[in-house]
């Protein structure tokens, strides 16, 4: 499905090891800490109203280090560049930072309605927290008063975000991307129409060999992705979609049917470049975009959707979250099911293959 050739084999869940005292509802978002810092700690947050953090040590085993509970769920999270602080989105309508040296809990922003969004923005000249919202809204915070530096009025409700150097990219409910240069403040790039034809839900950055930000894969409903350039002198060469996260399909009498499920979430390895994706059929994958060929497939995990995956700034580990992703309503959530965070030994699988 995605290229010339695909290589694909099955992962066993035994290799994997699982995160102690995962959250008790729905996950929404994993971050691991900065390359700045020599500990690897990961953060996680949850429908159940709490961020939680622990610390990976070298053998894989996880230690529950911190948490912070809140009023409402939480839908995404980013670390500070220097790993001091995490910030959160929550579904109270506003954005809070996490002091996780006193262990204590500020408010730095508020919305209208519920935040999607947060990433931290370190550029040369300033830093701030962007959160998008969906009420429309991009704001800008210094945290350190209570306006924002900067507000954006979008056309629609924001739905995902990443940044990465120089480079934000937002897209919203009706399929809009927006790209914005951040060095000299954020500033409107360039508005791009969308490959995918249906609702997007994850958008994640990637690099040139320089290490540049060039483009970004976004995911949709649709079990469908696409690769993007944001500038390119051949954009019908260069940006192209792939289909992922669906079943093989079955000929029936009247014709051949396939299950097909959303693109939780997309992240890419910050040394081979190659991308993970995870979804509601419950597997993750990976692949290489350069070659547009598919590295490897799991097993259906657990029994549940894959809400969303993070690497570590090392590139050496693999998070993925098994938990119910609300694709089916209030009435598809099991409450039996465990919520589960495991990690997995990556840098290997995640190598683009050798040319013949």
């Amino acid at each position: 499905m995605f290229g010339l050739s695909t290589i694909t084999t099955t992962t066993p869940v035994q290799r994997d090891v699982e995160v102690v005292q995962p959250p008790e509802d729905s996950i929404s978002c994993m971050k691991f800490s900065p390359a700045s810092i020599p500990q690897t700690y990961l953060i996680a947050t949850s429908w159940a109203n709490d961020i939680r953090c622990w610390e990976i040590q070298s053998t894989g085993q996880s230690i529950a280090r911190a948490m912070q509970n809140f009023d409402a769920p939480l839908l995404n999270c980013c670390w500070s560049d220097d790993g001091s602080k995490v910030f959160t989105a929550g579904s109270d309508k506003t954005a809070r930072m996490w002091d996780l040296q006193s262990n204590t809990s500020i408010q730095i922003g508020m919305h209208d309605q519920a935040v999607r969004t947060i990433n931290y923005i370190q550029r040369p000249s300033y830093s701030c927290v962007m959160t998008g919202s969906w009420d429309r809204t991009v704001k800008f915070w210094d945290m350190r008063q209570a306006t924002p530096l900067k507000q954006l009025t979008l056309d629609e409700r924001i739905y995902a975000a990443d940044v990465l150097g120089p480079m934000a990219v937002i897209t919203t409910a009706d399929r809009g991307i927006q790209v914005y240069s951040l060095d000299q403040g954020p500033t409107e790039y360039k508005k791009i129409e969308s490959l995918l034809k249906y609702q997007h839900r994850c958008v994640s950055i990637f690099t040139d060999k320089a290490r540049n930000p060039n483009g970004f894969a976004v995911g949709s409903i649709e079990g469908r992705v696409a690769i993007m350039y944001v500038d390119t002198p051949n954009p019908g060469n260069d940006n192209f979609t792939f289909k992922c996260h669906r079943s093989t399909p079955t000929a029936t009498a009247t014709g051949t049917t396939q299950d097909i499920f959303a693109v939780n979430d997309i992240a890419f390895h910050p040394i081979h470049s190659t991308l993970a994706t995870v979804g509601s059929d419950g597997r993750y994958n990976y692949w290489d975009k350069d070659d547009r060929m598919k590295l490897k497939t799991s097993d259906a995990i657990n029994d549940q959707s894959i809400t969303c995956c993070a690497f570590d700034s090392r590139g050496q580990l693999f998070s993925y979250a098994s938990s119910y992703d609300w694709h089916k309503g209030y009435e598809g959530n099991q409450q039996a099911k465990k919520n589960v965070i495991f990690l997995r030994q990556c840098f290997e699988e995640m190598k683009p293959k050798a040319k013949k």
